[in-house]
């Protein structure tokens, strides 16, 4: 085992008293809320990516970080390295799942025929990990926008070579996803747009990524794969224009290609914000829709325009997540994934827990609150008497397809004045959830 944390003793619950900052103060896994234990509900997973592969580059400077497994060459003996320091991590923080892209488990390689044996060595090893630990995985996802072959897109891309070998990616990410216990399988189309239409054929790029998306469906079922397959919505970034833009585009493609039954979303919460969308608006769409997975618990910067994927701190925004989140039924085969890094400076192997601790203590604290606004749910009230009236009468006859629009109209000049406005109240409910954080 990796020797990287061993300074760092378990994370345990300690209490809101506690000033032991590598502690819990908040997440009691086992506490009970709603019928369901706080780790059952919250379902977290740490991401494999922003952990164990980046190495503290932008584009402005080199790495910082200098972890041990951070080497020159990415072979199969630097990939076991990083293994096994990312299983001491979860073993030391208590997560109980953890998300991956198969470029970042896996040894560098540029041929089909490489990619596919590097990728089944270390699915060998994942697979012995999980069996003695308590950490499992939530899904799995192939990484089709790192690499240059993918600079035009992948299933996109004008040459169906290069949606070949995408295909090639998601077909073995899949079975290895399904081999390992995954709860869910994630597309996220990184490159699937465009970065200038002068060259875009939008209507053949959108017929391509229907089309492979359908094919994915198609393995999963052929695999006998149980778990959810995810669209990740995102507007922009490295595209100019992405076609899963926000959760209403992603819908209305599903619906166009008769996958609306059969994919969901995995929502970023940054990415919403890029859409010009807040958190609790995807997340409310995703349960209007029935496509509701999972989410990547992250925020960005307000004064930065690009995604830079940070811990959550907003209390009242996740604590409005986690009530939407319940509201909607709560995570069933999806989780609270923090797609998140520590900053360029936070150098230090305590950094990593720091940011989790944070994030999960954050959730938990969001996690009570909720369900205290759903015990005493003011919010529903207020809305199922603002809408009382479309449960009967004409509003219900509209609705159930009894009304014309003729007859619709008639129903207005029956009366003598114009339809009094009624007081939508928002302030009055901005307090109320006001009182709720704690």
């Amino acid at each position: 085992m990796s020797k990287y944390f061993d300074e760092i003793d378990p994370v345990k619950f300690e209490g809101r008293d506690s000033e032991n900052p590598l502690a819990f103060k908040y997440y009691d896994s086992s506490k009970i809320l709603m019928g369901k234990s706080m780790e059952e509900h919250l379902r977290f997973a740490v991401c494999y990516w922003h952990n164990f592969c980046w190495d503290g580059f932008d584009i402005f400077g080199s790495g910082t970080f200098n972890r041990p497994w951070h080497g020159v060459t990415n072979d199969q003996a630097a990939a076991e390295a990083k293994l096994e320091a990312a299983f001491s991590f979860f073993n030391k923080l208590g997560n109980p799942y953890f998300c991956f892209h198969d470029t970042d488990v896996m040894a560098a390689a540029e041929t089909p025929k490489e990619h596919v044996e590097n990728f089944a060595a270390i699915v060998d090893k994942i697979e012995e990990k999980i069996a003695v630990s308590k950490t499992k995985l939530l899904w799995g996802t192939a990484n089709m926008f790192s690499h240059p072959r993918y600079m035009a897109g992948a299933s996109t891309n004008p040459n169906p070579d290069v949606a070949a070998f995408a295909a090639l990616q998601v077909k073995h990410c899949l079975e290895a996803t399904h081999r390992l216990g995954g709860s869910g399988y994630v597309l996220w189309g990184g490159r699937e747009g465009y970065d200038t239409i002068l060259n875009t054929n939008v209507a053949q790029e959108m017929k391509q990524l229907g089309r492979f998306l359908t094919m994915v469906v198609e393995h999963k079922h052929k695999i006998g794969f149980k778990g959810d397959i995810w669209v990740e919505p995102k507007p922009h970034e490295p595209t100019k224009h992405q076609y899963d833009r926000d959760v209403g585009t992603v819908y209305g493609f599903l619906k166009e290609y008769g996958l609306e039954k059969e994919v969901g979303v995995n929502i970023e919460p940054n990415h919403a914000t890029m859409a010009g969308n807040n958190f609790e608006h995807e997340i409310e769409m995703a349960n209007a829709f029935g496509i509701f997975g999972s989410i990547d618990f992250n925020r960005g910067d307000p004064q930065n325009g690009w995604d830079t994927d940070q811990f959550p701190n907003d209390l009242r925004e996740t604590t409005m997540a986690l009530y939407y989140i319940l509201k909607g039924g709560g995570f069933k085969n999806g989780g609270a994934n923090f797609d998140a890094k520590v900053r360029r400076q936070s150098i230090d192997a305590k950094d990593l827990f720091y940011g989790h601790i944070g994030g999960m203590d954050l959730l938990a604290r969001a996690l009570e609150n909720a369900a205290k606004m759903i015990e005493n749910d003011k919010l529903q009230e207020f809305k199922d008497s603002r809408y009382k009236n479309w449960s009967s009468g004409h509003g219900a006859k509209m609705l159930d397809g009894k009304m014309s629009l003729d007859e619709m109209a008639a129903i207005s000049l029956q009366k003598n004045n114009s339809p009094k406005p009624m007081s939508g109240r928002q302030e009055g409910l901005e307090n109320i959830v006001t009182q709720f954080l704690k």
